[in-house]
């Protein structure tokens, strides 16, 4: 891989730190992609730094590109975790959904600029739950091709398998994000749709609820465990009674608009404290799925102003 090429190197002590830490950021959107994980993706990154200072230096300066040898590792380290990642979950109670992110462009600056994963279609939470179904091998093949635009050459170094094989892989992703595909709804009517949904919980109007759901609609929560919802719920109908059954504790909580992986979304407080996260999908005029991540150890991105 040719993408990082070291500069500044005659004024650091290590020929190719300035290039290393500028791959730090496209590493963590690497990794976010492919594990769905922050806290993960930052691991990932921090065990590739930690093998790249374990070398030698005559074996650092050897190595023409860093930041391409730190992607290969990282990537490498991701797969292996997506591989161990299907058996753990097979023990984890309730479903299991990909962390969420706030819009950290809206004004988080204690944030390294560094860490900040960008906020574009392919982290929006319908996208990485197609993610999800895929093979790991799937998985890496085609967010380093179709999101980050490497060379199947380079992605086949990953993998393990030949550049064919993984034009192949990439090719069955594609066609899974494809059928997931739903008809578009604008920005500005996805955030509006949002503020209904919001507007007639406040209100207790049900009939309206019913109505801005698509009568198929799903919802699913992840609460590591402690979730009220350990099975998806189907159906607009079932949806709404789910809530009403949970009204004594749902009314005791601050429900906000907010970006949610690019999205328009919302976060549920308690005392001043995120509790829960709803990310959604939409088909034309109504929500077709409701994405609650209350695991407390997928929140901590989320501060009182989240």
């Amino acid at each position: 891989m040719d993408r990082s090429e070291e500069s500044g190197a005659g004024s650091e002590p290590d020929a190719g730190l300035s290039a290393i830490m500028g791959e730090r950021g496209q590493l963590i959107n690497v990794a976010y992609r492919l594990l769905g994980s922050l806290a993960d993706a930052e691991d990932v990154v921090q065990e590739a730094y930690a093998r790249w200072y374990a070398m030698t230096p005559p074996e650092r300066e050897a190595i023409r590109s860093p930041g391409a040898w730190l992607t290969t590792v990282a990537g490498r380290i991701c797969l292996n975790q997506l591989t161990s990642a299907r058996a753990r979950r097979e023990t984890y109670v309730g479903e299991w959904l990909p962390e969420p992110l706030p819009d950290r462009a809206a004004g988080r600056p204690e944030v390294d600029p560094a860490d900040r994963v960008t906020l574009d279609e392919s982290v929006h939470m319908a996208f990485l739950v197609v993610l999800e179904s895929m093979t790991p091998a799937e998985r890496v093949a085609f967010v380093l091709h179709d999101v980050f635009r490497y060379p199947f050459n380079d992605v086949a170094a990953i993998v393990g398998r030949t550049p064919a094989a993984c034009r192949q892989l990439a090719s069955s992703a594609r066609r899974r994000v494809r059928d997931s595909r739903a008809p578009a709804t604008s920005a500005a009517r996805r955030a509006g749709i949002v503020r209904d949904f919001k507007r007639a919980w406040e209100r207790n109007d049900i009939d309206a609820l019913i109505g801005l759901l698509d009568p198929e609609a799903s919802a699913i929560a992840d609460g590591g465990g402690a979730g009220a919802l350990l099975r998806p719920v189907e159906g607009a109908e079932r949806i709404v009674a789910s809530m009403v059954r949970l009204e004594d504790r749902l009314r005791r909580l601050r429900i906000l608009e907010r970006t949610v992986n690019g999205q328009p979304g919302l976060i549920a407080q308690l005392d001043g404290a995120t509790v829960s996260v709803y990310a959604f999908a939409f088909a034309g005029d109504r929500i077709t799925r409701i994405w609650a991540v209350r695991n407390p150890d997928k929140l901590r991105s989320w501060t009182e102003e989240a």
